[in-house]
């Protein structure tokens, strides 16, 4: 019997908070995420009879800016709608947000995978409002909502993909990529964890003789990349096994359940009728000036893809180590202030950053800004360890003590005593009291125990205190052994 062999098919839908001051239609702060529930509040983002909206310049800026970062086509003519439903986190019972006419349309986004260019389509980048949020409360054995409307009314830009991601991976690939570019255009946090940026997937699965093709599945409430991943993982295997099976899978909503890893049915999907879209009649139609889209393309921030790119031409870093340092905008951003002028060190510096500076972060759970080492003072440490005045482990603890106290490293070295020690004959006092003490570890080395050697080196370093220079200590020391093996 022929097995069907099926092909996945993925389509997202990204709803990012824009990193406005003021909501989309009125002048409320969107500064709410610690404020009193329903404090950042008006007439307008209240929803109440006769209350009129203003559009907010800044929003419409970012978003055609996303737009024109996702090589998107930006049409002359853009106008608002109202999108007809009536849910409880809803306050006028419609949405204004756009339809047949958005801000822009046919772009891509490329997105590495396994080594290879994929190329997304961006279908369209519209802009809207954002809803009330509901809180769910218990007591006395009933459960009940409670609405804060601080969210409501909040610049929400929505960027819809073709259906052009193959696999769950893809899809998480996808939104990494597309949350590092809003965020070094400065158009949004894009923070998962804190609902700036939230994702609607929709999945199919096709015969790859075209046989069968199964209807789309939407699936909501994924709060992570990887709950992304799980819930598109999830959902392809129970579609795929429906359809062996011989069954229909329903177009539909379904929510992603992290705790049990599945996806449950909550609604039939509704189609665009189903809104009962119009122009919005409180907002007029926006003609957008070639200028004005050329004043925002030169406003825009330098692309992640054309700094990794710039990053290995100008200072000479593979793929992996450009990678990495443009990962977040402000840890490029470091990097290219710390080299300055040149790139001399850029090597070196890439390898602090990306290993001690990070090691750093970790432990002390701090981001880039938070750390108190300016990029000329890791210079400065880069220095004196490529001039042989300190080394690497001697750097690594004035690193610590520049971020603890703000002074320079040249200072801390001075003030603490810690100059690497070249001197052969102040070393070679070390090195044969070492020996004297380790008799042990020289008849290991006679034995051909290579590991002794680095014993012993930790030996004269620990008397040292890591002042001593490890290149002279090791040549001391196999020297000492050496000529003790002819006695």
């Amino acid at each position: 019997m022929h097995t069907v062999e099926f092909e996945t098919v993925i389509g997202l839908e990204v709803h990012a908070q824009l990193l406005t001051k003021s909501k989309m239609y009125c002048g409320c702060s969107t500064a709410y995420a610690s404020a009193e529930p329903n404090t950042h509040v008006c007439p307008v983002c209240l929803g109440l009879p006769g209350a009129l909206p203003v559009i907010n310049r800044e929003a419409v800026s970012f978003t055609i800016m996303t737009g024109l970062a996702l090589s998107c086509s930006i049409p002359n003519f853009s106008k608002f709608d109202r999108k007809n439903y009536i849910y409880p986190d809803l306050m006028k019972g419609y949405q204004i947000s756009q339809y047949d006419l958005p801000f822009c349309l046919d772009g891509y986004l490329d997105v590495d995978v396994e080594g290879a260019s994929r190329r997304i389509g961006i279908r369209r980048v519209h802009l809207e409002e954002d809803t009330a949020r509901l809180v769910h409360r218990s007591a006395g054995g009933e459960t009940y909502s409670l609405v804060d409307v601080n969210r409501s009314g909040a610049p929400l830009m929505e960027i819809v993909s073709d259906p052009d991601l193959r696999s769950p991976e893809e899809a998480r690939l996808y939104l990494i990529a597309l949350r590092q570019i809003l965020r070094f255009i400065g158009v949004s946090t894009a923070n998962m964890e804190e609902g700036a940026f939230r994702c609607d997937a929709n999945v199919s699965q096709r015969s790859t003789d075209g046989s069968v093709v199964g209807a789309k599945v939407e699936i909501k409430n994924m709060n992570s990349f990887r709950s992304v991943e799980r819930a598109l993982a999830f959902e392809v295997e129970r579609q795929r096994a429906a359809l062996h099976n011989g069954e229909t899978i329903e177009q539909e909503t379904r929510g992603w359940i992290e705790d049990r890893g599945v996806t449950v049915s909550q609604r039939t999907k509704e189609f665009a009728h189903d809104y009962r879209y119009f122009p919005e009649p409180d907002l007029p139609p926006l003609a957008l000036r070639a200028a004005d889209t050329n004043a925002l393309r030169q406003r825009m921030a330098e692309l992640p893809r054309a700094r990794i790119e710039r990053f290995q031409r100008q200072f000479g870093l593979s793929v992996a180590e450009a990678n990495v340092l443009t990962a977040e905008k402000p840890v490029a951003d470091y990097f290219e202030a710390a080299n300055g002028e040149d790139a001399k060190y850029a090597r070196q510096l890439s390898n602090w950053i990306s290993g001690e500076i990070f090691a750093l972060m970790r432990e002390r759970g701090l981001d880039i800004d938070l750390v108190h080492i300016a990029p000329r003072q890791l210079k400065q440490l880069v220095r004196l360890v490529e001039s042989g005045k300190i080394n690497t482990r001697t750097a690594k603890e004035v690193l610590i003590a520049v971020h603890d106290t703000g002074s320079d490293p040249e200072s801390v070295v001075a003030d603490r005593g810690l100059s690497q020690v070249s001197d052969a004959a102040q070393l070679e006092v070390v090195v044969r009291s070492t020996l004297d003490e380790n008799p042990a570890a020289i008849a290991d080395y006679e034995n051909g125990k290579a590991v002794a050697v680095g014993f012993l080196i930790g030996q004269v370093m620990r008397q040292m205190r890591g002042t001593a220079n490890p290149a002279i200590v090791r040549e001391l020391l196999i020297e000492a052994l050496e000529e003790r093996k002819t006695r």
